[in-house]
């Protein structure tokens, strides 16, 4: 009996798009002889008649193509199509009899017609041309083994997405609406059915005059750049330009859809440089002046994704993104905000000279060192200080606090903010009173915990800053005194190809060889077997330190006889 009744009513539905394309094309010649009739207007009327003279083979080829009787969006593009043809003929009664309220009123009247001709022959166009009727209505064969239930849902989801792509503004909208109710409920299915064009029809909604429409379009974009679908589709759209002037211009709801739509496409270097050659860079940098929390976040992560691209951040600097940055460190409203600063920074010191000046002289060292004072530093701070610390003078470093800075970082910051700080410590120690300053601060004892940190690059660094710091005396018996340097640095002497410290270890280790306890210590501890396959690869002082060693085994056998 369903079955049936489902029948009868397919059944009703073609005999109901029958009748209305009858109806449709019965009015044309109608609408036709009474448009020709009409004296007054000519221009508006010549160009009125020549597209109604294409209406007839609009709806030959709409009516002919398979999807015709399957299909609600013929039915409504018939209804349409009727309604603008019975326009057109009471506005021809009225210009054949003159009986108009008023000549800029009955033009206007005329240019609206004009506008619904255009719109209905591109309508009937795009359904007939572009597969729009193909997508909302695909066969089973095509949906395979899918359930009746998902095949239904699938099918309303390409009919909505369908209907983006045709009709009025306002009946757009209320698509949109619809997409938007169901991209809350059912996103996993709409992703299933999205396609390009799909895509490009919300890019083009975007534009829309109505402030509402566009607000409802990046909230839809921005599901759909979150879910990590069709971002390339969006981009190859042209979806960057009018993000842009939302970002500049939009409501509150849409700027913030907008830069978090801008932040996950920015992750591509390609995007980026798109941004940058949209004029994305001012509005960006606006927001973290003066957006609130969640946009100001986006905004300053879009800008530190687009600081990551070498060619652009000259662009950057010259639209003022140190300044701001540097601000944001200090008065970001989130934390996030603050390290998307930090690491801003970082990206723009990590190799240009000049940039490194600028961020000196506007006061950056000074706000990286007080927002590391924090309690869990972040690694993206000390690689910024890293960079510029090799520009600013010992003195000026000292004064303003680097060093109590350093063993905090060390102390409390994550690994990789430890490994910066460690390597910080290489590069301002080129001064005898320097490795004195940073011994005496307490860092001897944290770099070599950091000896036994789970990476090899944190192992490294750590050596590398001890063996420098051994050169002075009194660091050399600061890392005696302490228990785990000597077992820590002979690991370091694995000789596997992994571990990139070895020639740190070997130096450490021969500045500790003379002291008879450091060397007893280091033969207990295996060094020599390490050292012997250290000497065979050639790693610089390892066959120094094996004779040393193997000569105070021989002492040491010689005395107990």
């Amino acid at each position: 009996m369903v079955e049936d009744s489902k029948a009868a009513v397919a059944v009703d539905d073609a005999c109901s798009r029958e009748n209305l394309l009858l109806h449709a094309q019965e009015l044309v010649p109608v609408a036709l002889a009474k448009a020709k009739e009409v004296k007054v207007f000519p221009g508006r009327w010549k160009m009125i008649i020549s597209k109604l003279e294409q209406i007839p083979s609009c709806l030959s080829d709409l009516s002919s193509h398979p999807c015709f009787s399957k299909n609600a969006l013929c039915k409504e593009q018939l209804q349409a199509v009727s309604k603008t043809l019975k326009e057109t003929t009471e506005l021809a009664e009225l210009c054949v009899m003159e009986k108009y309220e008023g000549k800029l009123r009955m033009q206007s009247d005329l240019d609206a017609l004009t506008g619904k001709l255009d719109l209905n022959l591109k309508d009937c166009g795009l359904l007939i041309k572009t597969g729009v009727l193909g997508e909302a209505t695909l066969p089973l064969t095509v949906l395979g083994s899918m359930a009746e239930s998902d095949i239904a849902t699938h099918n309303n989801i390409r009919e909505l997405l369908a209907r983006l792509q045709i009709g009025h503004l306002e009946a757009k909208h209320k698509a949109l609406d619809r997409l938007y109710d169901v991209m809350k409920e059912d996103e996993k299915n709409v992703l299933a059915v999205l396609g390009r064009r799909n895509v490009a029809a919300l890019v083009q909604l975007l534009t829309a005059t109505s402030p509402r429409i566009r607000e409802k379009t990046v909230t839809v974009i921005c599901s759909l750049v979150e879910s990590g679908s069709c971002e390339k589709w969006l981009v190859s759209e042209g979806v960057l330009p009018p993000l842009i002037r939302l970002v500049e211009s939009g409501s509150a709801v849409s700027k913030e859809k907008a830069i978090v739509s801008l932040q996950r496409l920015s992750m591509s270097a390609e995007t980026t440089r798109a941004i940058v050659g949209h004029g994305g860079v001012r509005p960006l940098i606006e927001l973290c002046e003066s957006g609130d929390s969640v946009s100001q976040a986006a905004a300053a992560c879009t800008l530190t994704n687009v600081s990551a691209v070498s060619e652009v951040r000259q662009a950057l600097a010259e639209e003022g993104i140190v300044r701001v940055m540097i601000n944001l460190l200090s008065c970001g409203i989130l934390l996030g905000s603050k390290e998307y600063a930090a690491e801003c920074l970082q990206n723009l010191t990590s190799s240009n000279e000049h940039l490194r000046k600028c961020v000196i002289s506007e006061g950056g060292v000074r706000s990286l060192l007080t927002y590391l004072d924090g309690p869990l530093p972040q690694e993206s701070a000390v690689g910024a200080l890293r960079n510029l610390v090799g520009s600013v003078s010992e003195e000026t470093l000292v004064s303003l606090g680097l060093l109590p800075c350093l063993v905090h970082v060390l102390k409390s910051g994550s690994l990789g903010a430890q490994q910066a700080a460690a390597s910080v410590i290489c590069r301002v120690c080129s001064s005898m009173e320097m490795k004195k300053m940073v011994g005496e601060a307490g860092c001897i004892p944290l770099l070599i915990k950091m000896l036994e940190a789970k990476t090899n690059t944190a192992r490294e660094t750590a050596a590398q800053a001890i063996s420098s710091l051994m050169v002075l005396s009194q660091n050399r018996r600061e890392v005696k005194k302490d228990d785990k340097s000597v077992p820590n640095l002979v690991q370091l002497l694995d000789p596997s190809s992994q571990n990139t410290a070895k020639k740190y270890a070997v130096s450490c280790l021969g500045s500790l060889s003379p002291c008879k306890k450091c060397k007893k210590l280091m033969i207990s501890y295996g060094a020599i077997g390490y050292l012997k396959k250290l000497t065979e690869m050639d790693i610089p002082g390892a066959k120094k330190l094996l004779e040393r060693l193997e000569r105070g085994k021989l002492r040491s056998l010689f005395s107990r006889k």
